[in-house]
This record gives C-alpha cells, sequence and structure tokens, in this order.
C-alpha cells in the first residue's frame, strides 16, 4: 500500500472527511471498519492496541482493533499487555511525547513464553514495528497512548518517511481518541477490572509489590535472568527474592509459587 502523509497545513480535505467520519463513530465494529479503511494510507497497519489509566502504578486498561484472528480485547495472552504498554508509553514519554516509531522486536520478551502460544500472542510475535503516540489528559492525569503495529519493516523512505508518519499521527490520533471514547467496552472487557498496583493476593499472601511483579512474570514462564533484564536487576536479585518467596508462601518451586498465588487471587 502507498503511504500518504496528512497534514492539515497543506490539504485540510481528508482530514475533514477522516473526523466526520471518525464523528459518527458508535460501535466496535463501525471503528474497525474506518481504522482498516481510510486511516490505512495515512498509518498502515494490521493491529491497533490502546492503553489508558495510570501508567506509573500499572493500572491500564486497553482495547485492541484488528481484522487478525484471535486478536480480540478479551482474548487469552492479553494478560502480557500492562507490562507491554508501559514499557512502550515509557519510551514514548522519554522521546517527548511525540510521535515515534519503534522496532517492536525489541518487546517481544514482555509476551511471555507458553508451550501451547494462543493467536493472539502469536500473531503478536509476527509484528516488527510499532508507530506509537500519546494523549494525555489534564483533567484525570493519565495518559492514553496508541499502539499501531505493523508485519512490515518499512524502513523505505528514511528520513521524509518518518516525518510523514509522524505528521499524520499528530493528526489522526486526537481523531482516534475522541471516536474511542465514544464507545462502550464490550461485556468481556468489563468483566475484567483494572489490576491495581497492590493486589489481593499481595495482601494475603504477605508479597511485596516487588515480590508480586517478580510471580506475574514467573507465570509467565520467565527465567530469573529474563526477569532480572526485565526489572533492570540482577539474575541474582531475583533469585534471592524467589527464595524469599518461596518462605512467605511455605512452598518449594515455581510451580507450586505460581498456583498458590493464583488460587489466593481467585479465592479474594
Amino acid at each position: 500500500m502507498k503511504f500518504h502523509t496528512l497534514s492539515m497545513a497543506e490539504n485540510s480535505r481528508p482530514y475533514l472527511d477522516l473526523m466526520a467520519q471518525g464523528a459518527a463513530i458508535r460501535r466496535h465494529v463501525e471503528l474497525r471498519d474506518w481504522l482498516q479503511g481510510g486511516v490505512q494510507q495515512y498509518v498502515p497497519h494490521e493491529i491497533l492496541i490502546t492503553g489508558w489509566g495510570n501508567f506509573d502504578e500499572g493500572c491500564i486498561q486497553h482495547d485492541i482493533v484488528s481484522l487478525l484472528p484471535g486478536v480480540r480485547s478479551y482474548a487469552v495472552g492479553t494478560a502480557c499487555l500492562p507490562f507491554l504498554l508501559g514499557r512502550m508509553h515509557d519510551r514514548w514519554a522519554a522521546g517527548g511525547r511525540v510521535p515515534c516509531r519503534m522496532s517492536f522486536t525489541e518487546f517481544r520478551y514482555l509476551l511471555g513464553s507458553s508451550s501451547f502460544p494462543d493467536l493472539f500472542c502469536e500473531s503478536l510475535l509476527h509484528m516488527k514495528s510499532a508507530l506509537v503516540h500519546g494523549i494525555a489528559d489534564a483533567r484525570s492525569k493519565s495518559d492514553c497512548v496508541y499502539v499501531f503495529l505493523s508485519a512490515s519493516e518499512d524502513s523505505a523512505g528514511g528520513a521524509d518517511r518518518a516525518g510523514g508518519e509522524a505528521a499524520s499521527l499528530g493528526v489522526l490520533v486526537p481523531v482516534i481518541d475522541a471516536a474511542l471514547r465514544q464507545i462502550s467496552q464490550l461485556p468481556q472487557q468489563q468483566m475484567q477490572p483494572v489490576v491495581p498496583a497492590r493486589s489481593a493476593a499481595e495482601d494475603t499472601t504477605g508479597l511485596s509489590e516487588r515480590e508480586t511483579q517478580i510471580m506475574a512474570w514467573v507465570a509467565m514462564g520467565k527465567t530469573n535472568s529474563e526477569i532480572g533484564s526485565i526489572l533492570s536487576i540482577s539474575g541474582f536479585t531475583v533469585k534471592n527474592h524467589m527464595q524469599r518467596i518461596f518462605q512467605k508462601l511455605n512452598v518449594y518451586n515455581r510451580a507450586q509459587a505460581v498456583s498458590k498465588v493464583t488460587r489466593v487471587a481467585v479465592d479474594a
């Protein structure tokens, strides 16, 4: 697909047309058709992931729009999204909160591992690039980040292409944000509450916030060295945390620890 730059300075007609279409959206299917239609020529992508909430505390909700099978907001495997969106939000914020392109391969380690990969994570593993921009809500003191994932590297075009993408995101993301705010969450999403920084399992088991973070990654199949890389601590430090976790939970291995923490969370 040929890439076009959307800029109000040169020609406001395409922007006004897309804005009018976005303003009329009331359902997820309408948003999907709009994103897969006119928006594609300005921001080509296979998956749009939106995250909003308190990124400092990890209280993040999400929405997903895609035509790919199994890539849905309530799909199995989406438990990794608070970690993924948090890291991408941090990178966007550190870069000055302006539209930016990232290599998605840098973030694949956040998807976890499983002997039986689900369709959602399997689809994400095929993504190579991400266009990221966000909206800051000064009233609620929260951010909303938009991640456009593509299976294409899209390295052709150099600086001109990058500048065109930034210009298009700059004018389109506010329109997409307004459209998404007009749509009610799906029933499946409403059944999944936001996980606070301090969980019920943490209160019951006595695990610290750091230990709870580590157990979340252990449950996703991460090794000590991988968890250390994710949390910017050494694998040896993770090992020490695990020993304390075993003592607090009165268990002898990782599988028992995961089972006990999961059982406590369900019963809470």
